[in-house]
């Protein structure tokens, strides 16, 4: 792929229990920056209802969450017509409950059909693009809780999402370069009951992304008020 000068990366939404500010974050972050890619590495729906995992009874039914997410979908698509979209164990439920119950994927439509999103939107395995400095850089929803495990293992910089407390940037180094991975965060409501296993848990979830200038990786924390909003500033 083309050498890219800004990159942004979007994780972990989990549409319809994403955060109620993050759209407006990330249209924020489009306008001061103006990536020329978007990348977003995974579990852009969340897919509850019909997790391997119990599901709430107090939240909605399959037919209920699909059709509320296409609606945030639809929204998120206006901002970003054109996104490379990777694998993730959310987005994917579908097919996995497909394959677990021992139905064919020919049966199955799209992500782009049952979201019902237009071409712009393209989803990958993994990805792998050259920045504009010249480095290779590989993209993945999430292999190894130490993303620098992961840029190690395929000899360039690394970025993934899925685990939603850490937001983090690392490197190492050797004769011929210096390597980085980038750890994303999330962009979930944390208050919604998608989450409640995670109330107890003493690290919270990091709300932002991430986003790649000139080669080298930024973080982009969302900031929030006392009350969980957003305080409407890039910092």
């Amino acid at each position: 792929m083309s050498n890219y000068k800004s990159v942004l990366v979007i994780s972990d939404l989990h549409i319809p229990y994403h955060h109620p500010d993050a759209f407006k974050f990330l249209a924020a972050l489009k306008k001061k920056y103006k990536p020329d890619l978007i990348v977003n590495i995974g579990d852009e729906i969340d897919q509850h209802s019909i997790s391997f995992h119990n599901h709430h009874p107090d939240l909605k039914s399959p037919g209920d969450e699909l059709r509320a997410a296409r609606v945030y979908v639809k929204e998120l698509e206006k901002i970003f017509p054109r996104m490379i979209l990777v694998h993730s164990n959310h987005s994917s439920l579908v097919y996995r409950k497909a394959v677990a119950h021992g139905l064919s994927l020919e049966y199955l439509k799209s992500y782009n059909e049952f979201l019902e999103v237009g071409d712009g939107w393209q989803w990958v395995d993994d990805l792998k693009i050259t920045l504009s400095d010249g480095q290779r850089c590989f993209f993945t929803h999430g292999m190894a809780a130490d993303v620098m495990k992961v840029a190690q293992q395929f000899g360039m910089n690394a970025v993934q999402g899925h685990y939603h407390s850490k937001f983090s940037i690392s490197y190492y180094s050797n004769p011929d370069k210096l390597v980085w991975g980038l750890q994303t965060g999330c962009l979930i409501n944390q208050k919604e009951l998608a989450f409640e296993y995670a109330k107890n848990f003493k690290s919270r979830f990091v709300i932002g992304c991430g986003m790649i200038i000139d080669g080298q990786p930024k973080l982009m924390p969302m900031v929030l008020k006392d009350g969980g909003r957003w305080t409407g500033t890039i910092v």
